[in-house]
């Protein structure tokens, strides 16, 4: 027994080396892309964290490599006591018995209990394990071609047909989503959420955004008696350039739970800014990467038309019927009154006309009802005005002096359509 403490001594050093390993992959690795930008602007540890990061591959090659290394090593010292033992005190079961402990040993001290300690503190733990996994990376820097050729030869020779899979369509989406649950409700409501995220590749911004007159902007300083104790529209506190009407920054209202009384534009966040030709899925993507939460929306002239919010975007994902009337508005987009005969607002989209009544629209570069009219008449259109548009007929009823126009649609039957 006496002879076999220095083994039992390299299998703990072992362990701990292996710990070092896993708690390491599991600590870098949970680290999302705000984490590492904020550790790209901080001291040289953190630096060196984001550093590691920008290569993932060339990392967690190094790390499996070092921790497969250590477990080899480890279980061959334990064979070889298991062997020595059962040869010498000719009793197997004391083997079985130390081999399975041996196991039990490493997979909770060095991959349960390291893993779980660093997801509780994954900045901390990679600031703390950086500078020694560095250099272990170098040492093995000159095996990582000799890896990639080994994996490329492996899929040569082994699989040599194998083809990388093919994007998601959206049918193998719907059918995912249909075998995922069996309650015919939520199902829908699943195909729904499915639907509204598909089409937010195909919105563009301008469609979803909030306009220039549906949001307020306030020039700093700004006070809480400025608000005159109403909530803003968009849940926003939008703050302007002193210099400009343009849109600098926002406040989310909703996310402070007590403001001061003045200079409420020290709790602004920054904002970002896309062209109105964007689309839904990009400002997405945009706003997750950035960790902002609202972008303002330029023409080609660079000038501020709209802002577009993370409520917006989730609002357009998740209603069963996404609207922007209905979200800004509070009123229908679409309204029944009579037999093909509808009421809507100025904002209801092209779009959306298109997909109710099934029909095929001329093309134009207006994305709403509002720009068409504005179009067809040459002028801000008035009360009483009336056009034929495609297979509608439009007629304005209503022209607020801030707000929404309300237009009376008729869907002319195909022999009544002006070519």
């Amino acid at each position: 027994m006496i002879e076999a403490a220095p083994w039992l001594l390299a299998m703990v050093l072992l362990s701990i080396c292996s710990s070092f390993f896993s708690a390491s992959e599991a600590a870098f690795f949970l680290l999302g892309i705000p984490e590492q930008k904020e550790m790209a602007t901080g001291n040289r540890a953190q630096r060196l964290v984001a550093a590691l990061l920008s290569n993932p591959d060339r990392l967690l090659t190094a790390i499996l490599f070092w921790n497969l290394v250590l477990n080899v090593t480890y279980f061959a010292i334990a064979s070889i006591i298991a062997l020595r033992w059962e040869r010498e005190l000719y009793q197997p079961e004391w083997a079985g018995i130390f081999t399975l402990g041996a196991l039990l040993f490493i997979v909770f001290f060095s991959e349960l209990l390291p893993k779980s300690v660093a997801v509780l503190r994954p900045q901390w733990t990679a600031v703390l394990v950086v500078f020694p996994l560095a250099f272990l990376l170098r040492v093995v820097d000159h095996l990582l071609p000799v890896f990639h050729w080994v994996n490329l030869l492996s899929r040569r020779l082994i699989w040599p047909h194998f083809e990388p899979e093919a994007f998601l369509e959206v049918a193998d989406l719907e059918r995912a989503v249909a075998v995922s649950t069996s309650d015919a409700a939520l199902l829908r409501k699943e195909k729904t959420v499915l639907q509204n995220m598909v089409a937010l590749s195909t919105l563009r911004i301008d469609e979803m955004m909030r306009p220039r007159i549906q949001f307020l902007v306030f020039r700093p300083p700004v006070s809480l008696a400025d608000l005159e104790g109403r909530m803003t529209p968009s849940g926003y506190l939008l703050i302007a350039d002193p210099e400009s009407e343009e849109v600098v920054s926002a406040v989310p209202m909703n996310s402070i739970y007590s403001l001061p009384k003045h200079n409420l534009e020290n709790y602004a966040k920054q904002i970002f800014y896309m062209p109105w030709c964007a689309t839904g899925s990009q400002a997405l993507e945009q706003m997750l990467e950035r960790q902002l939460q609202v972008v303002a929306v330029v023409n080609e002239f660079g000038e501020t038309v709209g802002i577009l919010t993370f409520d917006d975007l989730l609002d357009s994902i998740f209603t069963t019927e996404a609207s922007r009337s209905q979200r800004l508005l509070r009123q229908r987009s679409l309204r029944s009154l009579a037999k093909d005969c509808w009421q809507v607002t100025g904002m209801t989209t092209l779009r959306r006309l298109a997909r109710r009544f099934d029909r095929k629209l001329p093309d134009t570069k207006n994305t709403t009802v509002g720009g068409v009219l504005q179009e067809m008449l040459g002028r801000v259109p008035r009360v009483g005005d009336a056009c034929c548009w495609g297979p509608f007929d439009f007629r304005v009823v209503d022209v607020p002096e801030r707000g929404q126009m309300t237009i009376e649609l008729k869907v002319l039957q195909s022999t009544e359509v002006n070519v």
